[in-house]
């Protein structure tokens, strides 16, 4: 007997495959379900999905799939309004701003001549992202206006989104941050990651290392708040240990990846997801 419940992708990694294993594991059927595959008819009819987790990699399918599918009444976690504000950095530090959640400085700029006048005044170094993107993709450290200026005027070339200049300050900080897990209201798991060899960013993709890292109250109630300010269910909140400012916020993820998380502090993520996903539908 079918459980309603589908997980959705476009590729499959470690963390789909934890899924569909500890729904198995559980007694619990479940749907896997390639996105590429997908044909959502938008009128009418009755949709035969009831419970869907979003696992799509590409933002765009993503984004897309979990519109058209909400749309026709599916429970899809995360919701659509999770999928549009945490997967736009910009978007993320407005509502994380709103909430009251400690973020590091950032400003926006709509032109290379705006963002260096912004950096000049600001002071450097500072770090430049593409307001969509993940796994440390298209993140420069601008260290002088020489750089910026190099750095910028590639991008004056690329698709448009590109041309929007997040600059978030180069927060003084140990060479790590923090990714923890939440699961409903609950930090289920959280690992430091380490920045790797000549290295400053801290993504696992980037050759850094992982290790268990103890939730306090203070880091739970921050990321809370977090999910909260994006309306997710399940996501993954990044915190950095700032110098001035103590713990703040710079992402949180959507279809956020678990894989060192569950090796590193031993947690069964995947099962906690599955039966998240259960005890949502309406």
């Amino acid at each position: 007997m079918s459980s309603g419940l589908s997980i959705l992708y476009d590729t499959i990694r470690w963390e789909e495959k934890a899924l569909f294993d500890a729904a198995k594991k559980m007694g619990i059927n479940v749907e896997m379900v390639d996105c590429k595959n997908l044909f959502v008819s938008l009128d009418k009819s009755q949709e035969k999905f009831e419970t869907v987790i979003q696992r799509c990699v590409s933002y765009y399918r993503s984004l897309h799939s979990t519109a058209a599918l909400e749309g026709k009444g599916v429970n899809v976690i995360n919701s659509l309004n999770t999928s549009i504000f945490a997967g736009n950095k910009l978007f993320t530090h407005m509502l994380l701003q709103k909430y009251g959640v400690p973020t590091p400085f950032s400003a926006v700029a709509f032109s290379e001549e705006a963002a260096l006048e912004t950096l000049e005044s600001k002071g450097y170094p500072m770090v430049l992202k593409p307001t969509v993107g993940s796994w440390g993709r298209m993140i420069a450290l601008l260290k002088d206006r020489d750089s910026a200026e190099g750095i910028m005027e590639s991008r004056e070339r690329m698709y448009p989104i590109y041309q929007v200049y997040y600059l978030e300050e180069f927060v003084q900080r140990p060479p790590r941050d923090i990714r923890a897990i939440m699961v409903g209201d609950k930090v289920v798991a959280a690992i430091y990651r380490y920045s790797g060899d000549d290295q400053w960013k801290t993504n696992m993709a980037l050759g850094g290392k992982a290790e268990e890292c103890k939730v306090t109250k203070e880091m739970e109630d921050i990321c809370i708040k977090a999910k909260n300010a994006v309306q997710g269910q399940i996501v993954g909140v990044d915190l950095m240990e700032s110098k001035d400012k103590g713990l703040v916020v710079h992402e949180v993820n959507n279809t956020t990846e678990y894989k060192n998380t569950v090796r590193v502090t031993g947690v069964d993520i995947p099962a906690l997801m599955i039966d998240y996903a259960l005890k949502s539908r309406k």
